[in-house]
């Protein structure tokens, strides 16, 4: 597998001086999404839980709804210049009768580590695919249990707090746990890692759970939780203003600015009781 953090030579400056030393950084490499064979998306990413960040791709763009629409996925011809598999190939083939992803769906699949869709044609686009409907979702939560999910997430950072560089994604449930912790250099991967957590552990549609983002809430973050049936997403950033737009529609609640005893609540008041 690829390496979560690389080891660089850096020189440090500062009012005492300078002085070189190692740093550590976080890895980012190219991974490449195939189905059946045929390549449908290269992202930026941190290597790790990769078959976990593919299952949550395809779910996120409506290719897949359950565990059981893969039937298996593979490493495959990725290789360095010493021949050396660089596992940034991965091929998934889905079971028999689900669909392939449509012609041309590759269009949009060329990603950085901080990208997404976005604009009018995106938004009607998750209108018409997503399979959930967080609206109907009972799920509440409390300030006061919202207040320490942001310090019982940086708990569990681990390569964060040795680089710096990562965004971070977590599930909790109505106690305040968190169910799963994953780490990328992108937004996006971070939250599919999870989401492809929650699929493969037989947990989609997300009913009675909240997904905390450790950045702000763009349109791509709150589509990925529509197609899950997640109820809650927070953030310890600001939304956007397209994002707060898809959570209205879906009924879903959208917290931004979580720090401490402080949050502002932009759209499903109703589940902060």
């Amino acid at each position: 597998m690829g390496r979560v953090t690389v080891r660089r030579p850096v020189r440090m400056i500062s009012a005492n001086g300078e002085r070189s030393r190692p740093d550590a950084l976080a890895a980012e490499e190219p991974m490449e999404v195939r189905v059946g064979g045929r390549a449908l998306a290269v992202t930026m990413r941190t290597p790790g839980n990769d078959i976990e960040l593919a299952h949550g791709f395809l779910l996120t763009e409506g290719v897949v709804g359950d565990r059981e629409d893969v039937r298996a996925a593979r490493y495959c011809d990725g290789v360095d210049e010493q021949g050396r598999n660089t596992y940034n190939v991965l091929d998934l083939t889905l079971a028999e009768g689900v669909p392939p992803p449509e012609t041309g769906v590759e269009r949009n699949f060329y990603t950085t580590s901080s990208c997404g869709v976005c604009g009018k044609a995106a938004l009607d686009a998750v209108r018409l695919r997503t399979r959930y409907h967080p609206s109907s979702d009972p799920f509440t939560v409390s300030p006061e249990l919202l207040a320490g999910l942001p310090d019982a997430l940086r708990e569990r950072q681990k390569v964060f707090a040795t680089t710096g560089g990562l965004h971070a994604a977590a599930l909790f449930d109505a106690d305040g746990g968190l169910l799963v912790v994953r780490e990328d250099v992108g937004r996006h991967n971070a939250v599919d890692k999870v989401l492809g957590w929650a699929l493969l552990e037989g947990r989609i549609p997300l009913t009675g759970h909240g997904l905390l983002v450790s950045g702000r809430v763009s349109f791509e973050l709150v589509q990925k939780a529509a197609m899950a049936g997640v109820p809650l997403l927070a953030a310890v950033s600001a939304p956007s203003s397209l994002a707060v737009e898809l959570a209205e529609e879906h009924g879903m609640t959208v917290i931004g600015f979580l720090r401490g005893a402080n949050m502002n609540v932009y759209s499903g008041q109703h589940r902060v009781t």
